[in-house]
C-alpha cells in the first residue's frame, strides 16, 4: 500500500474521483444560489482546508524564498483556475452535470496540445489516440 501513495497514477485517480463528487455535490449546492457566489464559498472551504493540511503537516514556507517565476506562474495558474471554476459552476447551474462534465474534460485535449506545443513534450502516437478517443467521447457524451 505504501506504493500506491508514492505513485502518481494514484494520486491522479483520487482526483478523478474527487472531481466526480464535485460535479455531483456542485449541482445539488448550486440550486438558488447565484454560480459565482457558489464559486466563493467552494473558494473559502478549499483555502481553509489547505490551510489546515499544511499547518498540520508543517508545510509552511517562506514567501520570501519563492522565485519570481514561481510567483508569475503560480498566480497564473490561479486565475486560470479562478475562470475554470466561475466558468464550470455557471456551466452546472444552467446543464445537466452528465453533459456539463464530459465537455469540461476536454481539458485533457487541451492540457495535451499545450504541454506539446508549450512546454516541449513529445506523445507518442497510441497517446495521440487515447486523445483523440477522449475528445470523441466527450463530444459524444455532451450530445
Amino acid at each position: 500500500m505504501k506504493i500506491a501513495f508514492a505513485a502518481w497514477q494514484f494520486w491522479a485517480l483520487l482526483s478523478a474521483a474527487f472531481a466526480a463528487l464535485t460535479a455531483i455535490f456542485a449541482k445539488v449546492g448550486i440550486e438558488g444560489i447565484n454560480s459565482d457566489f457558489a464559486t466563493f464559498i467552494r473558494t473559502i472551504v478549499i483555502l481553509g482546508a489547505l490551510a489546515a493540511i499544511i499547518s498540520a503537516t508543517g508545510q509552511w514556507q517562506p514567501l520570501n524564498q519563492i522565485s519570481q517565476k514561481s510567483w508569475i506562474f503560480l498566480v497564473l495558474s490561479g486565475l486560470a483556475t479562478g475562470a475554470s471554476w466561475i466558468c464550470y459552476f455557471r456551466a452546472l447551474q444552467m446543464g445537466e452535470a452528465a453533459k456539463v462534465q464530459p465537455i469540461d474534460k476536454l481539458s485533457v485535449v487541451l492540457v495535451a496540445l499545450f504541454s506539446v506545443t508549450f512546454l516541449g513534450e513529445s506523445l507518442s502516437l497510441l497517446h495521440w489516440l487515447g486523445i483523440a478517443l477522449v475528445a470523441t467521447g466527450a463530444v459524444v457524451l455532451a450530445l
